[in-house]
């Protein structure tokens, strides 16, 4: 069954802010979700916090780590990976209150 929600998480370099943001997706009541992380090739422990998190998501996460051209170009790269019928952004500095889906 394709997703309800699809939600995008572009990082780089975000290791102080994104384990807040993980928690808060994983923390939502609505579970028809998918989540993807698009990393731009960080250089700090960013990956390491994704990869922690990831069995926690029972196979609803994916995420691509790799050089980008900048936001926006990571915004499409996880929008084009994306199969719900609502395609949400949340960065990587930011969160999602419980029941926000």
């Amino acid at each position: 069954m394709n997703p309800k929600f699809s939600i995008i998480t572009i990082t780089f370099n975000s290791e102080k802010t994104v384990e807040r943001t993980l928690k808060s997706v994983l923390g939502q009541t609505f579970k028809n979700f998918e989540y993807t992380i698009v990393d731009g090739a960080s250089k700090d422990g960013t990956m390491d916090i994704v990869r922690k998190y990831e069995p926690l998501f029972g196979g609803r996460m994916k995420w691509k780590s790799e050089p980008d051209k900048g936001i926006y170009d990571a915004m499409n790269k996880g929008i084009m990976r994306s199969m719900g019928k609502i395609i949400g952004i949340v960065n990587s500095d930011d969160w999602l209150e419980p029941d926000a889906l």
